[in-house]
């Protein structure tokens, strides 16, 4: 009785004890546990001081942990301090356009990032109308990275807009006057002649039957007689002698020759005289 007594307390003990292989089991379950949760990535947020203003950076890191941020307002850029423990590791940071941005010209312009001096492996994985999300890659070891951005504080810049061309002002038209319809006068119509009655002709001439002396009448009209000779004329159908006293021009042709002559004997003297003179300056250059 005494020996099944002392048996059962530890045959109980025994029985409420885990299995080797249950104890198995929970022991891989945690490890499992520990290794999937080191590999989720929590996001984190720090904050700066940029001219006593305090803004929180809102960052991912991957095998990263940063220990402190400090802004540079000269080279208008963050330098953050950083724990490396992957090689490598990721980090993800966001940035408030109304706290940090690189635009240039009105559009956006890409940030410039050294890890330790150097340039690290990074792209921009969002971009939004308020936020641009970097994505950078740092070797293992890395002590701080400096990001490198255009302003600091002064909200998203819209493109500047370009400076609309002003036409030039169309010159109002001048509206001429309208024209007053011009009137049409009636057309006159053509006068026509009265028909000339006989009573009213003109009387016609009366044929001519007599003409002149010398002359005769042919066809109606009068025309001279050429059927006597020079110096006649006819008269009663006989030729007699002509008249009609002609002018001399015997006196005219006399008054020519006078002329001629004086003219002449004028001439003839001073020829003698000019021989004469010329004899008698010749005698006196012999002597």
């Amino acid at each position: 009785m005494n020996s099944t007594g002392n048996q059962n307390p530890q045959f109980e003990l025994r029985r409420n004890l885990p299995s080797l292989n249950y104890l198995l089991i929970i022991s891989l379950g945690l490890i499992f546990v520990a290794i999937i949760s080191s590999t989720f990535v929590y996001a984190e947020s720090t904050t700066v001081n940029v001219e006593g203003d305090n803004y929180d950076i809102e960052y991912t890191g991957n095998g990263v942990s940063v220990t402190g941020v400090e802004a540079d307002l000269d080279f208008i850029s963050l330098i953050f301090s950083v724990d490396v423990t992957n090689s490598p590791g990721t980090l993800e940071v966001t940035f408030e356009r109304a706290f940090f941005d690189s635009v240039y010209q009105g559009s956006d312009d890409s940030f410039i990032i050294l890890a330790d001096g150097d340039e690290p492996s990074y792209s921009e994985i969002e971009t939004s109308a308020t936020s641009r999300t970097l994505s950078m890659t740092l070797p293992s070891g890395t002590d701080e990275v400096e990001i490198i951005g255009s302003v600091f504080g002064s909200g998203p810049q819209e493109p500047a807009e370009e400076p609309v061309k002003e036409e030039p002002a169309e010159e109002p038209v001048k509206e001429e006057p309208a024209e007053e319809p011009v009137k049409e006068e009636p057309i006159e119509e053509p006068v026509k002649d009265k028909p000339v009655k006989e009573d009213e002709k003109q009387p016609t001439e009366k044929p001519r039957t007599e003409c002149g002396p010398g002359t005769v009448l042919k066809g109606g009209v009068c025309v001279l007689d050429q059927r006597c000779g020079p110096g006649t004329v006819l008269k009663d159908d006989v030729c007699v002698l002509d008249s009609t006293p002609k002018k001399s021009a015997a006196p005219q042709a006399l008054g020519k020759e006078l002329v001629y002559g004086f003219v002449a004997a004028f001439v003839v003297a001073g020829i003698i005289g000019i021989i004469l003179a010329l004899m008698g300056k010749a005698s006196k250059s012999k002597d």
